[in-house]
């Protein structure tokens, strides 16, 4: 299969059927592919951003093994935000909304790592939120293609606003808000009197 006819069926695939968590788990297969997150109207204003077209996804990730272990299995998923950038990036914009508390991905030994973790009572909501107004679409990859040249293909055809990568836009606002959360972490692990947790 050529390139374009690959981006031609992902963008068609992506643009598809949707699903909940609940449905994307039975139907979502275990094979390679990209996956994209829509959010409800709610959503985006909750989120403080603004479609710029119908039907634009919020994310658009690539799955190099399994679309429902990645899915499912860790963006959908409480105790996963350290692990998910689409958990962090909706995290940062959430932050204030949702009452999150960023912590340090490993909180046993903390690091000063970018990637951050929440807390456990931060996380449940944040998993809440996620089930409540986003569905998930996928596109399987056929064998014959480079997963990473359809992504970037795709990514910038579609210019998902939680995207930081391949987007061709710099997202100042997402990327500053990511980095407040980050600090955050720091400042928690730096709290002797907060208790260590170690759920992920």
């Amino acid at each position: 299969m050529s390139l374009e006819s690959a981006v031609a069926r992902a963008l068609a695939d992506l643009a598809g059927d949707r699903y909940d968590r609940g449905d994307a788990a039975r139907v979502v297969p275990a094979s390679p592919g990209l996956y994209a997150f829509y959010g409800d109207e709610r959503a985006w204003a909750e989120l403080g951003l603004s479609p710029v077209f119908d039907g634009q996804p919020l994310y658009i990730g690539k799955a190099e093994k399994s679309l429902n272990g990645r899915d499912v299995g860790t963006h959908f998923s409480t105790g996963k935000t350290g692990s998910s950038t689409v958990r962090r990036s909706l995290a940062a914009l959430l932050v204030d909304r949702l009452g999150l508390v960023a912590v340090p991905r490993n909180r046993l030994r903390p690091d000063g790592s970018a990637n951050y973790a929440l807390d456990p009572e931060s996380d449940v909501r944040l998993t809440a939120w996620m089930e409540d107004r986003l569905t998930l679409a996928t596109w399987q990859k056929p064998t014959d293609v480079v997963l990473g040249d359809v992504e970037t293909a795709v990514l910038v055809s579609l210019r998902p606003p939680l995207n930081l990568d391949k987007v061709g836009e710099p997202r100042e606002r997402l990327r500053e808000a990511r980095r407040a959360l980050a600090e955050a972490s720091r400042v928690w692990a730096a709290d002797t009197s907060a208790p260590a947790y170690s759920g992920e």
